[in-house]
C-alpha cells in the first residue's frame, strides 16, 4: 500500500504534467475536443499548475497536515463532480474523444481522491 504522502505526490505530479500541457498544447486540446476557443484549456491547465503545487508542498510536509488533505479531497471530489457535470452539460458540442478524455481524468482523480481518504484512515487510526 502507497503511503499517504506517495499518493500526494503522484497526485501532484499527474496534475503538474496534466496542467502544463494544456497550458503549452492548448490549440492541440481545442482541436482533439473539437470546439474553437483555447482559454478554458488555458485557464484549466493554469488551475491544475497552481493545486499541484499545492497538493506537492502538502506531500513533503511531515507531518502531514491532516486539515490541507482533507481539502486536496475536497477539490478532488469537486473535480469529479464538475467533470460529470460537464459529460452531461457538453455531450453534444465536445468530441467523443473529448467526453472519454473528461471521463478518464474524472476516473484517475476519483482514485486519486479514494487513496489519499486511505491514507488519512491509516494515519488516524
Amino acid at each position: 500500500m502507497l503511503k499517504l504522502s506517495q499518493v500526494l505526490k503522484i497526485n501532484a505530479l499527474s496534475s503538474g504534467i496534466t496542467g502544463l500541457g494544456l497550458v503549452l498544447f492548448a490549440e492541440t486540446a481545442a482541436t482533439l475536443f473539437e470546439v474553437q476557443p483555447t482559454a478554458p484549456f488555458m485557464a484549466t491547465g493554469i488551475f491544475l499548475m497552481l493545486f499541484a503545487s499545492f497538493v506537492y508542498y502538502n506531500a513533503v510536509q511531515n507531518p502531514v497536515k491532516t486539515a490541507q488533505v482533507r481539502l486536496i479531497i475536497i477539490l478532488d471530489r469537486l473535480w469529479v463532480l464538475g467533470s460529470v457535470l460537464t459529460i452531461f452539460l457538453l455531450y453534444s458540442v465536445v468530441s467523443f474523444l473529448g467526453i472519454a478524455l473528461i471521463g478518464g481524468v474524472a476516473l484517475w482523480v476519483l482514485a486519486m481522491a479514494i487513496l489519499q481518504q486511505k491514507g488519512l484512515t491509516l494515519i488516524r487510526s
